[in-house]
């Protein structure tokens, strides 16, 4: 596992089981009075797709950290008083009930961690250069993982 860091930001690409746990106990600080933790996991459908068996996931470390880190520093203009943020992300072959994503936001009250906590797994889905191929019994194909990014207006 990556070495929490001494800051209040974590971030992490790796190929390894992404320990949920640590992330949450590590995100308890005294200024804050909740934690949200949000898990993504592997789910054996998708759009126009049954029978999912498996997920793959490639990634440009170097971009992925940068976009990481930056969505981070957005969160914390938004919501000030955010205290610590982790974002996680596996790449690798994940096969069903696998974790692939990890964000976990403590702030002072639970509306702004919820808030900065979705916020950072929808910027996540949209803008990290992640990308995901399904596979299923009969075949594979690579698919979009950009959503609708949260920083730019509708």
């Amino acid at each position: 596992m990556g070495d929490a860091p001494t800051g209040d930001d974590w971030v992490w690409l790796s190929g390894d089981t992404l320990p949920v746990a640590d992330a949450l106990l590590w995100a308890v600080v005294p200024s804050c009075g909740a934690v949200v933790t949000f898990c993504g996991t592997v789910r054996d459908h998708s759009e126009g797709h049954q029978g999912v068996t498996a997920l793959e996931y490639e990634a440009y470390p170097r971009g992925v950290d940068h976009t990481l880190q930056q969505i981070i520093a957005e969160t914390r203009q938004r919501w000030p008083e955010t205290g610590r943020v982790a974002l996680w992300h596996r790449t690798g072959m994940l096969p069903l009930e696998e974790l692939a994503v990890v964000v976990v936001v403590s702030a002072p009250h639970r509306g702004e961690a919820f808030d900065a906590g979705r916020f950072c797994i929808d910027s996540v889905k949209a803008r990290a250069p992640i990308w995901k191929r399904e596979h299923w019994p009969d075949g594979s194909s690579w698919v979009s993982c950009v959503h609708d990014d949260p920083a730019v207006p509708a």
